[in-house]
Order: structure tokens, then sequence, then C-alpha cells
């Protein structure tokens, strides 16, 4: 028969071994006992998304006794900072979207009524990878940006530039949601993307409206010219009958 400490994760949310149990133990003549189990294990980890996708964040791991003591449990690293950095990069499987660059180790007591108990701390800092984030969104919304720039080249005398403007509002309105889909709805902070999105969504809007404004004003503009010309005709054809009708009274007479 083993005994096997009580060692539980504090910021588990979940926690399932990756394999079967395992049934066997090392020992060693000096004495020691070692079992090696595969877990799992799911964590909260709070994130600041204030630089996404150039964010970095820090997640902790922390390692505790249930019921032991200080003096009856001590929990210690079977490994340095260093090693265990190189070992898990290396056996880091994630791929896509995070770069492990760190794990650091350290231990603290804590004291709670008259009891004190060792934790052990496993501090993770992980890399966010942005480049599907900034040829996905960041790049596409200052295209759409340039574009926008350049539609005042665009005759405003017909529909085209309002329905290309009008195009351009509704391509990063989509972007905007794939965005609100990816960023966590918790974020203390608004991230700087989301300012970004959101300031060039704002400009393509007053451009709409400029164009609108332009258009109303330029139809004002040909409406009047339009009833000063028919007005001017009719004054000249006044004018020429009423002379034309002089000329034939003197001539009567």
């Amino acid at each position: 028969m083993l005994w096997t400490p009580d060692i539980l994760i504090k910021e588990s949310i979940k926690t399932e071994f990756g394999t079967k149990q395992s049934p066997y133990v090392q020992l060693s003549f000096w004495g020691i006992s070692v079992s090696v189990d595969i877990l799992a294990l799911t964590t909260a980890c709070k994130m600041d998304l204030y630089r996404f996708p150039f964010d970095t964040q820090i997640c902790n791991i922390t390692l505790h006794s249930a019921v032991y003591t200080k003096e009856e449990l001590t929990i210690n690293p079977f490994s340095n900072n260093k090693s265990l950095s190189q070992e898990s990069k290396e056996l880091f499987q994630a791929q896509g979207e995070w770069e492990l660059l760190s794990i650091d180790i350290s231990d603290y007591t804590s004291n709670f009524l008259w009891n004190s108990q060792d934790l052990l701390i496993y501090q993770i800092t992980i890399k966010r990878r942005p480049l599907l984030y900034v040829m996905n969104i960041i790049l596409p919304v200052f295209v759409f940006l340039v574009l926008d720039v350049m539609s005042f080249f665009i005759d405003a005398s017909g529909t085209e530039k309002l329905s290309f403007k009008v195009t351009l509002l509704l391509s990063v309105s989509v972007l905007l949601l794939i965005l609100n889909d990816t960023l966590p709805s918790t974020s203390d902070k608004l991230p700087l993307i989301g300012i970004y999105c959101s300031a060039i969504f704002s400009l393509i809007g007053i451009s709409i409206l400029e164009t609108i404004l332009v258009n109303l004003l330029k139809a004002k503009g040909a409406e009047k010219r339009s009833v000063e010309t028919t007005a001017a005709i009719t004054c000249q054809y006044s004018k020429c009958l009423i002379t034309r009708n002089i000329f034939l009274y003197h001539n009567q007479i």
C-alpha cells in the first residue's frame, strides 16, 4: 500500500487523466518512490486583451494540499526554471495561436487561521501569434479605409460613389462581427484593435454622410438653376411678345 498526497490545483476547472491512471510505482534503493500520471488540465486564467493580438499572457498553476500543513507536507519542484522551460518548449504541442515563452517556479506559504500550508506556483508565460489576425482583420480594415479615401476621385454625379462606400461600410461591419466573436466579453478594457476597427467604421460612416450631403446640395443647385433658366426664358418671351404687340399697335396707328 502506497500513500499518495492529496495535491490539488487551485485554478483547476476540470481535471481528467490523459490516459488511465498508472498502476506502476518506481521504487529506488535509497527509499524514494515515484508515481507518474498524465493529466488533462483545464484552468482559469484572467487575460489582459488590451494589446490583442500582440498580447502576452501569464497564467498560474498553484499546487497545494487540502488537509496537510507545511510541517506535515512540503511540496518541492522536480526541476529548476531553465530546464523545465526548455523541456516544456520541446513538448509543447500547440503550434497554432500560442507560443510558450517560459515557465517559472516559485514557492509560497499560505497562512490560514493557525495553520500554514506550502504552495508551489508554476507561472506560465505565453505569447499570441498575431499573423492570423493581422492578415484577416487589421490589414483588410486598413485596405477598406484606403479604398474609401480613393473613392473621392469617383464622379459624385451618379450613385456609384455612394453604393461603393456603403459596400465598404458593410464589409467593415462583417469584420467587426468576426472580431466580436473572437474576443471574450469579460475583458476589463476595450482592446486597441476594437478601437481601431470602430474608428475606421466611423470614418467611413462620416464619409457616407458627406457624400449624401454633397449629392443633396448638388440636386438642389441643379433644381434652382433649372427654375432660373425657365424664368429667364419666360421673361424673354414675354418681353418679345410685349415688344411685338407695341410694334403692331404703332403700325395700326
